[in-house]
Order: C-alpha cells, then sequence, then structure tokens
C-alpha cells in the first residue's frame, strides 16, 4: 500500500472518530451540567434573599408581638439552621446533604407560616405599612423560590435524563463519571391537601 493510500486511511478513520464523538453526547452533558449547577446557584441566591428579609420581619413583628416571643425565637433558630446547611454544585449529587438541605428550608418555611398566624392576631400590626412592605417582598421572594426551583428540576430532568438514555449514558459513565443530581421532593405532610371544616 502506497504512503497516499496509508494517509488516506488515517485521515478517514480520524473523521469517523471525530464524528462517532459527535453523538457520544459529551457536550451535551456537559452542557446540562453547567445548566444545573446555574439553576441551583439561582435557588441558593433566592434562599439567602429570604433569610435576609426575615430578620427585619421577626424585629417589625418583635415591637408589636412582643409576647409571642416562642414564635420569634423559632423563626430565628429556623433561619439559623437553613442559613448554616449549605450545599453546593458539586454535592447535588448526595442525597443525604441534599435532604439536609431540603429539611432546614421546609423548616424555615413552617416557622415562617406560623408567624404569618400569629400576626393575623394584631390588625395595627397588619396595617403597618413597613410590615406590609416586608410581606410583600417575603411574598416575591416565594415565588421567586418557586420558580428557581421548577427550573432547576426541569434541568436536572434534563441531565439526568441525558446521562440515563443511550448511547450517552456511555459516554457518562466511561468518560465523565457522571452521577443522578437530586432534586426537590414534596415537603413531609404537603403530600395531601389540607382538611377545611366548619
Amino acid at each position: 500500500m502506497s504512503r497516499f493510500g496509508k494517509t488516506l486511511y488515517i485521515h478517514i478513520a480520524l473523521a469517523i472518530a471525530f464524528m462517532s464523538l459527535q453523538g457520544c453526547g459529551y457536550n451535551s452533558i456537559q452542557g446540562l451540567d453547567e445548566d444545573s449547577k446555574a439553576a441551583w446557584g439561582e435557588v441558593q441566591n433566592q434562599y439567602e434573599r429570604r433569610a435576609d428579609l426575615i430578620p427585619n420581619l421577626v424585629s417589625t413583628v418583635k415591637g408589636y408581638a412582643s409576647h409571642e416571643k416562642e414564635t420569634l425565637q423559632a423563626v430565628i433558630e429556623a433561619r439559623a439552621k437553613a442559613t448554616q446547611t449549605k450545599i453546593d454544585a458539586g454535592s447535588l449529587t448526595n442525597p443525604a446533604a441534599f435532604k439536609a438541605f431540603q429539611g432546614a428550608q421546609d423548616g424555615l418555611s413552617s416557622a415562617l407560616s406560623r408567624l404569618m398566624v400569629v400576626v393575623e392576631r394584631y390588625p395595627d400590626l397588619k396595617a403597618n405599612t413597613n410590615f406590609q412592605a416586608l410581606q410583600a417582598e417575603l411574598a416575591g421572594t416565594e415565588n421567586r423560590i418557586a420558580v428557581a426551583r421548577r427550573r432547576y428540576i426541569q434541568v436536572v430532568a434534563e441531565y439526568n435524563k441525558k446521562i440515563r438514555f443511550f448511547p450517552t449514558n456511555l459516554t457518562a459513565k466511561y468518560l465523565l463519571d457522571a452521577k443522578l443530581k437530586e432534586t426537590f421532593a414534596a415537603s413531609e405532610g404537603k403530600e395531601s391537601a389540607p382538611k377545611v371544616e366548619f
């Protein structure tokens, strides 16, 4: 075989190898991994925003409902726990760490709900413009958290599908050592609708 023939075979083999790499999903898996990290960053950003609002909310309520110390203390403690329980984008494949993070955030949501029930008992507090502004800010933040969580769930679902479907699962397993990422689940007790009794 001539030198030209060998060179031609090498170029054809390289072209076939390059074309097969295009279908292996390497770049799409990497892209989805980055998308999931960005979506997770937004979730964390919104949780931090909520945590930053809470001290102002608690101090405003404290002036009106000083004898509701137990509820206020529960909110402060839940906020402390939620801000101490961190999970970075690299740990999103760790189910225990993700569950601890979600539990801390659910605890803070629960404490805030109890605080809002206390607020209903104080008409003067509900009429306070500072409190109304904080309450509106908190409601907006809760909506942003829901949107960020939904986006994260969608991106992680795409990522998890990509690393499980053939043939990209081969790339995920053997080239990238990619693991399934955790996603949010319904909070304990939220699986069923609340009972309303008259």
